[in-house]
């Protein structure tokens, strides 16, 4: 079921295009962390006996989350406004069940793609994720689930560590100084009609809606954010979003001019998703970002 905006709430930037009324949407639960939690954890492998996956109640709110193509095809949606924004590329690798192709052929492709895109100087892929519905879970780190809990990869305090993690010492310390940002490259590796991806509006973010939370590895601890539900979020999608239209999200933006800083998302179920719906297979590929100094 969608519903139409044509409501005397809708945000400025929806009214300034004339075709906001006719913009469809849809209204569906995302997983925001209860009120009142403090500083949850999330494990990337098995706990110990006893300690859950996840600590941190969620609760379930039903949101309008809007069809986003119109608006991202007149630049209303763009990284350093809303975010995050959708592409248009068709990935030269066919096979992506293959890792060394991946490294060798997807990560410098998507390198220049996000170069070409940004106007940066520098582009450090540093990791990626396969998901599927079906087949993938929370035990096989090569095949994972999509993630059902509102969330951003990365903190403002463990952005930089990336920068130190993944360059020498003397260029991590030069490239500190200057702009940098941390972006996933989002694709579909099929038709998307189960659990597609949910980005809210960085302009609709309030600073008290983000609580840092543990992110548990076998070997460190890194630090994500959880999202507290504020009304004044505003949710968008790409229905049936094909492998030639690729997302990319601002994950950390070290501006603190107004551009956006960062980008909540979710899977989330559509209302009218078929109940034999293909399983959503993805990749999502993070990358450090580097622009020359000013």
């Amino acid at each position: 079921m969608s519903v139409v905006l044509n409501s005397p709430n809708a945000s400025p930037a929806l009214h300034a295009w004339p075709g906001a009324a006719k913009l469809a949407g849809v209204r569906a639960e995302l997983n925001y962390l209860a009120p009142g939690v403090e500083r949850p954890a999330s494990y990337t492998f098995e706990p110990p006996p006893g300690v859950p996956w996840n600590t941190g109640e969620v609760a379930p709110e039903r949101v309008l989350i809007r069809d986003g193509r119109a608006l991202a095809a007149l630049g209303e949606l763009s990284l350093d406004r809303s975010g995050f924004t959708s592409l248009s590329h068709r990935s030269a690798l066919a096979d992506f069940s293959d890792e060394a192709a991946i490294r060798s052929i997807y990560y410098p492709e998507s390198e220049q793609l996000l170069r070409d895109a940004t106007g940066a100087e520098k582009v450090v892929v540093f990791d990626h994720t396969l998901r599927d519905s079906t087949r993938g879970s929370r035990t096989d780190r090569s095949l994972r689930e999509p993630v059902r809990r509102v969330h951003n990869d990365q903190t403002f305090v463990s952005a930089p560590r990336r920068v130190r993690d993944h360059l020498p010492a003397d260029e991590a310390v030069e490239r500190l100084r200057h702009r940098f940002a941390i972006i996933n490259l989002w694709r579909p590796l099929a038709t998307v009609e189960q659990l597609p991806l949910a980005m809210c509006d960085a302009r609709s973010i309030a600073p008290g809606d983000r609580v840092p939370s543990d992110l548990i590895y076998p070997d460190k601890v890194g630090e994500t954010y959880s999202f507290r539900y504020n009304p004044e979020h505003r949710w968008y999608w790409f229905p049936r979003l094909r492998s030639d239209e690729p997302l990319l999200l601002k994950i950390y933006d070290s501006l603190t001019d107004g551009t956006a800083r960062l980008t909540a998302h979710s899977a989330f179920v559509p209302p009218d998703t078929a109940p034999d719906a293909a399983p959503r297979r993805s990749i999502e590929l993070r990358a450090l970002v580097f622009w020359p100094a000013a």
